[in-house]
């Protein structure tokens, strides 16, 4: 696990957790250059619903976050049904209650090989699943 550098992310999925949203909208630079690699790479930037709702507050004043949202390398993954359950089974079997942090966890796991997941909370996540690549932020 290393700290997230856009050149190690090319032609990759990633997965962002709040803390990297918050981290983004703060003006980190690691993010900005995220980003900027998405746009000129093609790295699709996924972030689970729970995670956008746990880092949203004022759309007034979050322009980057908003804009970050709308960029067409970024899709915003429902929390549907299906992965609400299999949150809540996660949590279950991890003995844990944070189900936006399972939802980061089984969307990296759909989303397949080669996924990395950019986080502040890497010791969580790890806990939830030691298979997926973390990348702290």
């Amino acid at each position: 696990m290393g700290k997230a550098r856009p050149r190690d992310m090319r032609r990759r999925t990633v997965v962002l957790d709040t803390g990297a949203l918050i981290a983004f909208e703060r003006g980190d630079e690691r993010m900005r250059a995220l980003l900027i690699a998405a746009r000129a790479t093609g790295i699709r930037m996924v972030i689970p619903a729970g995670v956008l709702a746990q880092a949203w507050r004022d759309p007034a004043k979050q322009i980057a976050l908003g804009s970050l949202t709308k960029a067409k390398e970024t899709t915003v993954v429902p929390l549907d049904k299906v992965l609400a359950e299999a949150a809540g089974v996660l949590c279950g079997k991890r003995r844990t209650s944070d189900v936006v942090d399972a939802s980061v966890v089984l969307t990296a796991r759909r989303e397949g090989p080669g996924t990395v997941v950019v986080t502040s909370d890497v010791d969580d996540l790890q806990h939830l699943d030691k298979a997926v690549e973390l990348h702290r932020i």
